[in-house]
């Protein structure tokens, strides 16, 4: 609520320096249309300067990034198969299983774990490696995401580049196209078990 003005606080006039009433009458007529220019230019002024504030803080909003939640995270993962140049992992929808194969240069390995998505907007894979050559302990590998832009962007922890996970729409360079629905790669993962597993 508005304090009323009272009879002894200054005008704006007379705060611009216009004391005596028959100056502030002449001063006005005299001066009117600079007067008013001054305060139109004024307004414009303000208005721009507020214009400019409100973009900029629409720009740094559309430049923040927020974290996914747990729950963001793992509907991203669930049921799905993740293609890699030289094999796959697929993250089991229920307790959250997780399989994985490779062939790198002729030599395939599989791991088996678990994946977890996490409040802090990541996902980790806890993977046992083995093959005929050796059989590795359990390792955690953690991808960081966050929304920025209506995109989902994804970066390898702890230090790594980040890039685009999933945009919307959809681009053909996203790593999200490939995803698979399901468990696509199940023959290529029990075959290379097999195959490490034979005696021979």
């Amino acid at each position: 609520m508005r304090t009323p003005i009272s009879p002894t606080a200054p005008t704006p006039l007379q705060r611009l320096g216009f004391d005596h009433p028959h100056t502030q009458q002449h001063c006005w007529s005299a001066n009117r249309v600079p007067l008013m220019v001054l305060v139109v230019c004024g307004q414009m002024a303000f208005s721009g300067v507020a214009q400019a504030a409100a973009a900029k803080d629409n720009g740094a909003k559309a430049d923040a990034a927020s974290v996914p939640t747990a729950y963001e995270v793992s509907i991203l993962y669930a049921d799905r198969t993740w293609i890699w140049k030289d094999g796959a992992a697929y993250f089991g929808k229920n307790g959250r299983s997780l399989r994985a194969w490779t062939s790198r240069e002729g030599a395939a390995s599989v791991g088996q774990g678990k994946w977890i998505a996490t409040r802090d907007g990541k996902m980790c894979m806890d993977l046992a490696w083995r093959s005929k050559a050796y059989t590795g302990q359990q390792n955690r590998t953690c991808y960081s995401h966050r929304i920025k832009g209506g995109n989902i962007e994804q970066r390898k922890d702890p230090d790594g580049e980040w890039y685009s996970f999933k945009r919307s729409p959809e681009d053909p360079a996203d790593e999200y196209r490939k995803f698979e629905p399901g468990d696509t790669k199940a023959a290529q993962f029990e075959e290379s078990s097999k195959l490490i597993d034979s005696k021979n």
